[in-house]
């Protein structure tokens, strides 16, 4: 959908800012190296390890300590742009309720 000058719709991009937004929920710079570091790496894994339980928030949160492990793993490729975004887009799932099916 797009407004009168045809722009989208922030509703229609799930990733579209809206202007209701303060600026801290902007993506971080993607740009930013993250060096190769097992232990960092290990600990975040081992603290997702234990966060998890049989609760919907922690195994988001489990999830989402695992997805910045990811930063620090020579072998992943992502950005912490990608895993905000990542995180930003499952957030709004879950206020929405969930996926709707159509």
């Amino acid at each position: 959908m797009t407004d009168e000058d045809g722009a989208a719709n922030a509703d229609d991009d799930p990733d579209a800012l809206r202007e209701d937004e303060p600026d801290w929920q902007l993506a971080p710079d993607s740009e930013e190296e993250f060096a190769a570091d097992a232990e960092t790496r290990e600990l975040l894994r081992a603290v997702a390890e234990d966060v998890r339980g049989d609760s919907g928030e922690s195994k988001q949160l489990s999830a989402i300590l695992y997805r910045v492990s990811d930063l620090y793993d020579p072998d992943e490729d992502t950005s912490p742009e990608e895993i905000y975004l990542n995180v930003r887009r499952i957030m709004q799932i879950k206020e929405r309720g969930g996926l709707k099916r159509e």
